[in-house]
């Protein structure tokens, strides 16, 4: 029997999946060089992949319809109307990352993580709607642009696939707080600049993020712009050109057990359900002939790991907590040694 939360994670990838197909070419910010340097923030007129939206003024009440803009907001000091659950059912859709930012302020409304209830949305009387990582469909977009200016997903990644740093940036430029969230961005790229000076070997070697949705028929790997990934990206790990090419426009493809081999990396990290399932992966026969296996290059994040949330959500709140308990993983990952413990 599933747990809830696990019924929860699969309905939400099975809607992103379902939404997050088919991305338009890249098309520039149209911030305007005054709103980005800081010295006139509105308007400011960002695009995305359903056109572009002009946010006139700074916005009082913000509603958000992706997964995870919230720690970027709470890091600029600004606590959303809503939020949109993804899974986790924490009060406000707030973890444990970004409590200190949120302090003693009412947690956010929570929208539902699968079907949008626009009636709610416009009962919240939201200023702008932001939609950065998600995958909003016309239909959807449409309808909430109706109710207030509606930024979207960007439209030159895959949808789910913007960077944490784009999205901080773009979320500064909605709340007219552009060079802070710049400062923000600088200080984790530096955490990262740190760790691959100390971390050469991450250069050029193969790395891999895959979960255990679909488990036991199938698993699944994420695209190379999946934040998941873009995390080893990173750092200077490659990611196999078979997941891009079986992802092709989605955030993932799913596997089965016996193209495991797509997977077989110096560093291969799986987010799973439970250690169960990190057990019956271990003893699968199909997966001890992987080279990741044999060699002790597998690492197993199980759904009580607190490196679970960090690791899904990337953002610039979670982002050191990840760096900081997952890169030793890593390094006994890509030693190659089975001796040395990835756990």
């Amino acid at each position: 029997m599933f747990s809830k939360s696990r019924v929860l994670y699969i309905i939400v990838l099975l809607t992103l999946l379902v939404t997050g197909c088919g991305a338009p070419a890249a098309t520039p910010d149209m911030a305007t060089e005054e709103a980005a340097s800081g010295s006139s923030a509105f308007p400011v007129t960002l695009d995305h992949k359903y056109g572009s939206t002009t946010i006139t003024e700074k916005p009082e009440r913000i509603v958000l319809v992706g997964l995870t803009e919230q720690d970027a907001l709470l890091a600029l000091g600004v606590v959303p109307v809503a939020t949109r659950e993804w899974y986790g059912e924490r009060p406000g859709a707030i973890f444990e990352w970004a409590q200190d930012e949120l302090g003693d302020v009412e947690p956010p409304v929570v929208l539902s993580s699968t079907e949008l209830n626009f009636e709610q949305i416009a009962a919240l009387q939201p200023d702008v709607i932001v939609g950065l990582y998600s995958g909003l469909t016309t239909e959807e977009y449409d309808t909430l642009a109706k109710i207030a200016p509606t930024v979207a997903q960007p439209g030159e990644y895959v949808d789910y696939g913007i960077s944490w740093q784009e999205l901080t940036r773009k979320i500064g430029l909605i709340v007219g707080k552009s060079a802070e969230a710049e400062q923000l961005v600088v200080d984790v790229e530096a955490q990262f600049a740190t760790v691959r000076e100390q971390h050469p070997e991450f250069n050029g070697a193969t790395g891999v993020v895959a979960s255990t949705w679909g488990f036991p028929d199938t698993y699944y790997a994420y695209h190379s712009q999946d934040p998941r990934n873009r995390f080893l990206t990173s750092l200077g790990f490659v990611i196999p050109a078979e997941v891009d090419e079986m992802a092709q426009d989605t955030f993932g493809a799913s596997i089965s057990r016996e193209r495991l081999d797509i997977v077989d990396a110096d560093a291969l990290v799986w987010i799973t359900f439970s250690d169960e399932e990190n057990e019956t992966i271990k003893n699968d026969a199909l997966y001890q002939n992987l080279r990741a296996h044999q060699e002790g290059r597998d690492i197993f994040i199980s759904e009580s790991d607190p490196l679970y949330d960090a690791l899904n959500f990337n953002t610039v709140l979670s982002l050191p907590f990840t760096l900081e308990n997952l890169v030793p993983q890593l390094a006994a990952a890509v030693d190659g040694d089975p001796a040395t413990n990835t756990e």
